[in-house]
């Protein structure tokens, strides 16, 4: 059997469009019943740095920074327990899973380069306009800015 020439990295956070993503990732490019994977698979979870979600609240909560950072590292360990829970009951094994502190369009585009991915996979939160102009979209930034192809998961809507 031959090694997996490409690299996939799916970016996660703790949402359930980034669980969908990883999810249908799993299913449509791993579970091909016993066959192998063209695809060495790569999770990342971009993890906020404290200082960024504490500088939300103001300079009074400098001293809640050890408490943030001790709850993002348990969010970052429940999210990558998650996505390696997921890849297990898909029989997919080999799996890279990395916490990097940062944003997460620079993170993922930094992880498409350092593992020399040929795809990243990314969720789409479906915000509207304005939110998405406020808060920036992580994969409108990466199909822009990472160096390989873009698969951009969309969950579909519930029908009532």
């Amino acid at each position: 059997m031959t090694p997996p020439t490409s690299v996939m990295v799916v970016g996660i956070d703790d949402s359930e469009q980034s669980f969908y993503a990883l999810q249908w990732a799993l299913l449509h490019f791993f579970s091909g019943g016993g066959a192998a994977s063209p695809f060495k698979l790569v999770v990342i979870h971009a993890k906020p740095s404290p200082a960024s979600v504490v500088s939300l609240a103001g300079p009074v909560a400098v001293n809640v920074v050890p408490y943030v950072e001790s709850d993002l590292k348990k969010i970052a360990a429940r999210v990558l327990q998650k996505a390696k829970d997921l890849c297990a009951e898909n029989s997919v094994s080999d799996v890279v899973l990395e916490a990097v502190e940062g944003d997460a369009r620079n993170v993922l585009c930094e992880a498409v380069e350092k593992h020399q991915a040929d795809m990243l996979v990314v969720g789409s939160h479906g915000y509207g306009a304005i939110k998405r102009a406020v808060l920036g979209s992580v994969s409108d930034y990466c199909a822009h800015h990472a160096h390989c192809s873009v698969m951009i998961v969309k969950k579909p809507k519930h029908k009532h």
